[in-house]
């Protein structure tokens, strides 16, 4: 793992001089090699509206604590809790939850925590991934790195996923408060905010959907 990190950035960097943000259109690709990460104070911060959900078979909102983490940043971040929710480690109970999330226009971005790691009873990379129209394989890599920097090589043990939906951004956490705190002070907070650069998530939202609307378009039955 100590030479992924290096391997990882000349990859990005070849890439970045390459083709510019891959979210963007090729016509407004931006060149980001001599481009820092960090805040563009020119942009006008985005308010997105985040669901939380809680896989867990013994939590109850008042000893939920991870699902505290999530929504303390959220909101400190400047975004607004768009729904909190509890389920149990059931398969068909965190899909119908999220579901109802996806279909919502009122939710751009799902978080669950809980139910990724390796025991029985954790389903919850079962029971979201089959929604996903995309899967975000970054995600999952990048919070391993994160975790391998915290805990080591007990990173191993996670299933952390990510996904979209219906034009939803869905992420899945486990459900310990440290797990949930890393993936947002390290990755979430930054992709979530329109003003990151050289890329973030919010940037393409309008354009998750456009292949339904392009076949729609074109007379199709969806």
């Amino acid at each position: 793992m100590a030479g992924l990190v290096p391997a990882i950035h000349v990859f990005a960097t070849h890439v970045a001089r390459r083709r510019g943000c891959p979210g963007q259109a090729p016509g407004r690709r931006v060149e980001i090699e001599s481009i820092m990460p960090g805040i563009d104070e020119s942009k006008s911060f985005i308010p997105l509206r985040i669901a939380v959900l809680t896989v867990s078979d013994t939590r109850a909102l008042a000893d939920d604590k991870s699902g505290a983490t999530l929504i303390e940043r959220i909101e400190k971040a400047g975004h607004s809790v768009a729904a909190r929710a509890i389920v149990t480690d059931d398969v068909e109970k965190i899909r119908a939850q999220v579901k109802t999330w996806i279909a919502d226009a009122a939710v751009d971005v799902v978080i669950s925590t809980g139910g990724t790691g390796f025991t029985g009873r954790d389903v919850t990379p079962e029971a979201l991934e089959p929604l996903f129209e995309k899967r975000m394989d970054g995600f999952a890599t990048l919070f391993l790195i994160v975790s391998h920097a915290k805990i080591g090589t007990s990173a191993i043990q996670t299933r952390a996923t990510a996904g979209v939906a219906g034009a939803t951004y869905i992420f899945c956490l486990p459900g310990s408060p440290g797990a949930c705190r890393d993936a947002w002070d390290e990755i979430l907070v930054h992709q979530l905010d329109y003003r990151y650069r050289p890329c973030n998530f919010v940037e393409i939202m309008p354009r998750l959907d456009e292949h339904l609307r392009r076949a729609k378009a074109r007379g199709a039955t969806l």
